[in-house]
């Protein structure tokens, strides 16, 4: 009875809300190729890059950028009117010498709560045992929380229509710098953290690979919303707030890589592959001319 009764006010305040993204699942999308005369070093990583669904960069080592880190002291979940998700954040040691200012305009540096599918469990057990409404509770709360961090992110002028464009903007560029190894113009399209993993990625793989095409056949098949959360980093201050958007991206890529000779010892620029992609993108919601920006990639 008490879960009832915590279902039911969940429900009404989800309905409060009045905001909710969708999140429809497509199902397990694959990707599909051949490669040859890989290096040892990335023969496991273009053999997960073509035939899984994860979120690394197809010519980067296979590492996963989720960012989970020991500066979320404290996660309280409150639904109402006033209070909301919030995580308190520690800056780190360098950022807090360079004064208030200069730390209000860190990323948090960790995803909150990274997205990870739900395992689909049958009607019988999700109504009728014990476990079923204890996950029931669970989905619930999940789906309440990323309604509330879109209906906050739409006060500030938040369009699904306009930010899937520059979304889809950002997954093209960034893509496009990282085969280029562009180093310089890459960071200010991401995170302090993930700009930090990218370069790292760019310098394994120049080790191995001279050169990389790589390009997006537009348009993109699908892109939605996985999940939405806010994090705050002053606990004083609720309006202090950075947003992270998960979206998923299904698209068909073109992608090959060269020796020092310009010889092609990974992919085919002449075929189309199935990638899914898992990314994070985050914004301040505080500082004026705040932009959209890559915070981390998920591995599924």
């Amino acid at each position: 009875m008490a879960f009832l009764r915590g279902l039911q006010t969940g429900l009404l305040q989800y309905r409060v809300i009045g905001v909710q993204e969708s999140s429809y699942l497509l199902g397990s999308s694959r990707r599909y190729s051949s490669v040859s005369n890989v290096p040892e070093l990335y023969s496991q990583t273009i053999s997960s890059w073509l035939c899984k669904s994860h979120g690394s960069l197809p010519w980067a080592h296979a590492s996963t950028t989720t960012f989970r880190s020991s500066m979320a002291v404290k996660s309280l979940v409150f639904f109402n009117d006033k209070r909301f998700a919030t995580t308190g954040v520690k800056a780190p040691a360098q950022a807090r010498q360079m004064g208030a200012l200069k730390v209000s305009m860190l990323s948090p540096g960790f995803i909150y709560e990274p997205y990870a599918p739900r395992e689909a469990i049958p009607f019988w057990r999700r109504w009728f045992t014990r476990d079923g409404w204890r996950r029931t509770k669970e989905d619930i709360i999940l789906e309440l929380k990323s309604a509330y961090a879109i209906a906050k992110l739409r006060k500030s002028g938040y369009s699904k229509q306009k930010f899937y464009k520059e979304a889809v903007d950002l997954y093209k560029e960034i893509n496009i710098l990282m085969a280029n190894g562009d180093k310089t113009s890459i960071r200010k399209a991401v995170t302090e953290k993930m700009y930090s993993a990218l370069k790292n990625e760019i310098k394994q793989r120049e080790s191995v690979w001279s050169g990389v095409y790589w390009e997006l056949v537009e348009p993109i098949i699908k892109i939605r919303t996985l999940r939405a959360r806010l994090i705050g980093v002053d606990r004083n201050d609720l309006n202090k707030l950075f947003v992270q958007l998960t979206l998923e991206f299904l698209a068909k890529q073109k992608f090959e890589a060269y020796d020092s000779k310009g010889a092609v010892v990974a992919g085919d620029k002449n075929k189309e592959v199935l990638v899914r992609d898992i990314w994070v993108f985050e914004k301040s919601l505080f500082h004026p001319g705040a932009y959209w920006r890559l915070c981390g990639r998920i591995k599924i």
